[in-house]
């Protein structure tokens, strides 16, 4: 690796791991450096920048575009002006070294056509406050002199970096300098002095900001609109959440994300909020994530949940209309097709913030960028007013034919992206398995076990938050229920999905079965399913987006073997309840189905925890031996394992089965006896 690609990544990484610096996957850095050429044996001048999508917190040097120095400076005479300047992007193509690495981003002329041998271009919140100021020229001389340079807005691209380059040229004494409406950049002779005046210029914006600015620029607390203590927010956020996801998805199904942080809730109890909101975020690489602007509820907190309700309806409505004219004001014919009219960001006064997106980090991220997006309006707030960019040039950059392409890029959708599941008895065994096929498939998974510990360590192996979230939840408890539905809410929006799986045995003959076993064993798997189900049509019906309830049933709901008549007759029981809520149900959308295992013997927590034993003893062979027993009495022969009956639960719920609902399949290599009739 070349010494400046090295500085290159270090420098990368420490600006990224501090959001002060830059947000998530925003800005772009580069170094430039001389390396023999394999081909002709001479030396060859390369850039190294970000590419197209990556984050510098993140950066690995596959994540670099290289193009040679020589054939990207030739470009400038073959410019064909601003009106054309896209067409610079595909000559890129034509400036790659070897392979090129990543795809080379909007950006890479400003890096490659400024004299500097390294570059940082950032979003600092401080930096886009000063340019976002109506008068942020005057601001920026105010705060830098004559080190750091004011560039009107320009759109990023080919021009943006000749002017950028002529800046450097005009202005030797200069570090850098302020895009309006957009962010920084910086230069320097070596990685460390380029990341020295970037810091130079963040970290005095922000100590400009704070010794300049005013104590109050959100105006004055609004009286009524104070944040909710977290409790009550958290149970109202709650109880709203598939509401708002519902028209956050009345174009397409999304993941939700829920803040409540208290930059979110002082914005939201402040008497500038709606006007500020109005005015919608700037940088690009804010309303790209977040929409023009958020969709901001305009009743208290304390408010009666169903007017929220009705409210939230008629401004989904307003807002909808809102932005399909903003896209007819400013369609061009040859514009893309408008991609969608829901809103990604809505603001809820005294509970929080919800934020909307195609997968869980998606979502999350919007969320962080409206942050961003309070904290630049705070700060242009403080010193003079908050003037984002033209709607008509937030237009430009939404629909542009190269964010287009950029999108028509992303890899095509997993079977069960945007879905959320919850999945009971999920820390080991069968729904353990479940849940790792289903994140497999693209869906967000609660881990849903009373074994805390163990949950815990399944929604890790799942990739953490962004995927999987852990509740320790008991079925048998309604309140717990309650918890585990909201947590599920909180942390991804919705539910669409929820398998019950959770489950006990006792084998004993019935002169043996006491009326404590009977009752524990009803308790646990006919009454949790039946309490877990009623919550989930509950969130289901208020979502409107239909869903699935799986029931891992038996094939002893069909036909039981000796000595278990408590978990058999239960099992029936859950077998019934699928047939009677799929016929209740499926007004709502709402598909009802049914799995019936048998003999799963390896990994499972059922067997492990005394059933293997009692089935082995009952028939008369040894507990290692009980999984080939079972397979032998089988038409198949062969064993089955918890992930084939997570295979069925993909089956019914991946998406060819649409219009099946009431049904069990059997998961059993072959039992006759249980053959459905």
């Amino acid at each position: 690796m070349h010494e400046n690609v090295n500085a290159l990544l270090n420098r990368s990484h420490r600006l990224g791991a501090d959001p002060r610096n830059t947000n998530y996957a925003g800005g772009n850095t580069s170094a430039k450096g001389t390396v023999t050429d394999p081909v002709t044996g001479g030396d060859v001048e390369l850039l190294w920048v970000k590419g197209s999508g990556g984050d510098l917190g993140t950066l690995a040097e596959a994540g670099l575009a290289v193009l040679r120095l020589d054939r990207l400076r030739a470009l400038v005479d073959v410019y064909p002006g601003v009106e054309r300047e896209d067409e610079m992007v595909a000559a890129f193509d034509f400036c790659l070294h070897g392979k090129g690495g990543a795809a080379p981003s909007i950006d890479t002329a400003m890096h490659g056509l400024v004299d500097a041998e390294h570059v940082d271009h950032l979003h600092p919140d401080s930096g886009i406050a000063l340019a976002c100021a109506a008068d942020g020229e005057k601001l920026t001389a105010e705060c830098f002199g004559d080190a750091v340079v004011w560039i009107p807005w320009r759109r990023p691209g080919f021009q943006l970096g000749l002017d950028i380059a002529a800046v450097k040229a005009a202005h030797p004494q200069a570090i850098g300098c302020v895009l309006g409406g957009h962010g920084i950049t910086a230069w320097g002779a070596t990685s460390q002095a380029c990341e020295a005046n970037s810091l130079r210029i963040i970290r005095t914006a922000e100590a400009f900001l704070a010794e300049h600015g005013r104590r109050e620029p959100f105006g004055p607390v609004l009286a009524g609109y104070e944040a909710l203590p977290e409790a009550e927010r958290r149970v109202r956020a709650a109880a709203l959440a598939p509401y708002i996801r519902a028209l956050a998805s009345a174009d397409r199904a999304q993941v939700g994300h829920f803040a409540d942080a208290d930059v979110v809730l002082d914005f939201l109890a402040r008497a500038e909020h709606p006007r500020l909101a109005g005015l919608g975020t700037s940088c690009p690489d804010h309303f790209l994530r977040t929409k023009v602007r958020p969709l901001v509820l305009d009743l208290p907190p304390t408010a009666p949940l169903d007017d929220v309700i009705a409210r939230l309806r008629e401004l989904h409505a307003a807002y909808r209309e809102d932005y399909r004219a903003y896209y007819e004001r400013h369609a061009s014919p040859d514009s893309p097709p408008m991609r969608g009219a829901d809103p990604a960001i809505v603001l809820i006064p005294g509970v929080g913030m919800f934020s909307f997106g195609r997968d869980k980090q998606t979502a999350r991220v919007a969320g962080e960028f409206y942050v961003n997006a309070i904290n630049v309006m705070r700060g242009a707030e403080a010193v003079s007013s908050y003037a984002p960019i033209e709607e008509s040039e937030k237009f430009r950059i939404e629909y542009w034919d190269l964010e287009e392409a950029k999108l028509a890029r992303m890899p095509k959708p997993k079977p069960l992206a945007t879905r959320i599941a919850v999945v009971t008895g999920a820390g080991s065994g069968i729904g353990k398995a479940i849940a790792h096929r289903l994140v497999a498939e693209g869906a967000c998974v609660v881990v849903a076990d009373r074994d805390a510990g163990a949950a815990e360590a399944v929604a890790a192996e799942l990739g953490g938050a962004d995927r999987a979230v852990a509740v320790t939840v008991d079925v048998t408890d309604e309140e717990q229920i309650t918890a585990a539905f909201d947590a599920a809410l909180l942390a991804f929006g919705g539910v669409d999905l929820v398998v019950n799986n959770a489950g006990i045995s006792i084998s004993k003959p019935l002169l043996e079965t006491s009326a404590a076993d009977w009752d524990v064993q009803h308790a646990i798997m006919a009454r949790g399913s039946f309490l877990v189900s009623r919550e989930a049509a509950r969130v289901m019906i208020g979502q409107g987006l239909g869903g699935d309830i799986v029931y891992i049933a038996s094939k002893n709901s069909v036909f039981a073997g000796p000595n278990n008549i408590a978990y058999s007759a239960t099992k029936a029981d859950q077998a019934h309840q699928v047939r009677l809520l799929a016929a209740e149900l499926g007004e709502h959308g709402i598909r009802v189905n049914g799995i019936n295992p048998d003999g799963v013997v390896r990994g499972s927590g059922i067997f492990a925890g005394g059933w293997g034993a009692q089935r082995a003893a009952t028939y008369g062979i040894e507990e290692e031996k009980l999984g080939e027993f079972y397979a032998q009495r089988t038409i198949l022969k062969r064993e089955v394992l918890p992930e084939h009956v997570a295979n069925a639960v993909f089956a019914l719920v991946g998406g060819d089965l649409t219009h099946t609902t009431g049904l069990h399949i059997p998961v059993d290599a072959g039992v006759a006896a249980a053959f459905l009739r």
